[in-house]
């Protein structure tokens, strides 16, 4: 290159453009299971409570 002349700038695009693994789609089975059991008890415990309650 000639002095005086403004060298190139980087390249933009390099060999690792973009994400390097694909994500995953969706919840995996454990937590999913693990968060409906919670549910399921907690709305048992308030329909029990709720049957003792007006009796």
């Amino acid at each position: 290159m000639p002095p005086g002349e403004t060298p190139p700038g980087e390249d933009s695009t390099g060999s690792e453009t973009g994400p390097r693994d694909l994500p995953t789609r969706g919840w995996a089975k454990g937590p999913a299971i693990i968060l409906g059991i919670v549910v399921v008890l907690c709305a048992a415990f308030f329909i029990a409570y709720a049957v003792i309650m007006a009796r």
